[in-house]
């Protein structure tokens, strides 16, 4: 995640002479819950001037040359997963424990430096609203949904998945697998306690990043957001509105009437037993 980071960042200050801001989240499995860690990253179109005076847009529907950024983000990781090896801080075990020797280690990162990688880049989303519900997919979701589970038997997990080598209808498959195995899949995908899902680099990176979205949008001449429902929670409530337990604002919800006083039957629904 920090070598994707830097390497949008420091393909932006070389490009575009603009410092970016961007969001990373963290995405770990495929369909079929195999270990598949990727990092989904969302990029303003553009940034901050490196002496913070003017907005630099990028081009329409281009912010940095894929095939650029793909040789930068390489060159980084690499360099990096070098780094981190002979720190000691790699793990090696089963078939990879003979990765541990350095010659070794050497040997298998020498033809990734000369195979081509490469960096997905889609096109903009249309809108916030469409920000929003990208984030909501990706940060608040388990390996599977429930939706996709279908049977639970003494053939194991049957669940439904997605070919996407497939197009139209017939991509739609369904898998069987014994319920160890089925767990031992679904456990690859839950994060080490502490270890954060999504993270901040940039512009919007830390204790900074309310100040620099501020100044984003007074370099764009951005009206300022109305104020949020939570701003407005935060303002303090009149006697009538407060909780009598914590002293918080009330919302009201839905007002009852009070009791009505019965009414006497009308004369036609009299019964009398002269009996």
């Amino acid at each position: 995640m920090r070598v994707a980071a830097e390497a949008l960042m420091m393909l932006a200050a070389e490009r575009l002479g603009a410092k970016l801001g961007l969001i990373a989240v963290l995405h770990t499995w495929g369909q079929t819950l195999t270990h598949h860690p990727h990092v989904h990253c969302l990029v303003p179109g553009g940034g901050v001037t490196l002496d913070g005076q003017r907005w630099v847009a990028c081009k329409p529907n281009f912010l940095l040359s894929v095939r650029a950024l793909s040789k930068t983000f390489r060159r980084l990781f690499l360099d990096r997963l070098a780094t981190v090896f002979h720190r000691g801080e790699l793990g090696f075990f089963g078939e990879l424990a003979p990765l541990a020797n350095k010659r070794a280690f050497d040997a298998a990162l020498a033809p990734l430096r000369r195979s081509d990688w490469f960096v997905y880049a889609k096109r903009p989303f249309a809108g916030p609203q469409a920000v929003l519900a990208y984030l909501a997919r990706y940060t608040h979701r388990v390996a599977i949904s429930n939706s996709r589970l279908i049977a639970l038997d003494e053939k194991g997990v049957t669940f439904k998945w997605k070919d996407y080598r497939i197009k139209g209808r017939d991509r739609l498959k369904t898998m069987t697998l014994d319920a160890a195995e089925f767990i031992r899949r679904f456990l690859l995908h839950v994060l080490p306690s502490g270890f954060h899902r999504v993270r901040h680099y940039g512009l919007f990176a830390g204790t900074v990043r309310a100040h620099n979205i501020e100044r984003v949008r007074q370099l764009l001449a951005a009206p300022k957001p109305r104020p949020a429902e939570a701003d407005r929670d935060t303002e303090t409530p009149s006697p009538a509105h407060r909780c009598p337990c914590c002293g918080g604002r009330m919302i009201i919800i839905e007002t009852f009437e009070g009791a009505r006083p019965a009414r006497s039957p009308q004369p036609n629904q009299i019964r009398i037993d002269t009996s």
